[in-house]
């Protein structure tokens, strides 16, 4: 299995027969180099979307339309991209599971916002959420865009995830210090990677205090385009 960061909050999880793109930003994303794009995309089977802020979903549409996969997400969205968008799209809920090419993806709880812009002002449709993905003998925690919830212990007892993706840059999300919280109160992960970070002055730009927090986890502070190998 390969987890492979493309900057901000968005991820390639090469895994089992699925190849997933989390939440793909990369035009306009300044961590990423977008002359490598096709190489981030080449033979992706789904889109898995967390919210509809536009660092995560700016490219959502065009990306399914162009790699011709669905995009994979809450419900209620992705209704309306169907409707409005014509692409595919595979809705779920919270607490659903769906089999991605034989990796079992199942949606969570997160507490953020999610909005998009149209030409008749701000879109709600749905709500922000997370996944746990399963394959390979691990589970993933992508945590999506949230702060810490005692939801997370009830995920833990469900899915025992032995590795997260959590988001940590602060302002917007969980910071450093509160997500170091997370994994310590509520999880047992054998690796941790942060992600929402370093993008933008306002957020942390650093995981070193993750690091430290956490001595006895592999917390990988992640490179663009270098994969992680689990």
């Amino acid at each position: 299995m390969n987890i492979i960061w493309l900057g901000h909050a968005s991820f390639r999880i090469e895994i089992g027969e699925a190849v997933l793109l989390v939440d793909p930003w990369l035009n306009g994303n300044p961590s990423f180099p977008t002359e490598r794009a096709q190489e981030a995309t080449k033979g992706a089977t789904h889109i898995l979307l967390t919210h509809a802020h536009f660092d995560h979903v700016s490219e959502v549409v065009d990306l399914s339309r162009a790699l011709s996969v669905p995009v994979v997400g809450q419900y209620d969205l992705m209704g309306y991209w169907a409707e409005h968008e014509k692409i595919e799209t595979i809705g779920f809920n919270k607490g659903g599971t769906v089999d991605l090419n034989g990796i079992k993806v199942t949606m969570v709880h997160a507490v953020h916002s999610s909005t998009f812009q149209t030409p008749n002002g701000p879109v709600a449709p749905g709500s922000e959420c997370g996944f746990m993905i399963s394959g390979e003998g691990h589970t993933i925690y992508v945590s999506g865009d949230t702060d810490v919830t005692a939801d997370m212990g009830v995920f833990n007892a469900l899915h025992e995830p032995d590795i997260g993706i959590l988001a940590a840059g602060g302002h917007f999300t969980m910071d450093m210090k509160r997500a170091a919280f997370a994994a310590k109160t509520f999880f047992n992960f054998k690796t941790l990677i942060p992600c929402h970070y370093k993008t933008f002055p306002l957020l942390e730009q650093s995981a070193e205090l993750l690091v430290q927090a956490l001595p006895d986890t592999n917390v990988i502070e992640p490179e663009v385009l270098v994969p992680i190998t689990l």
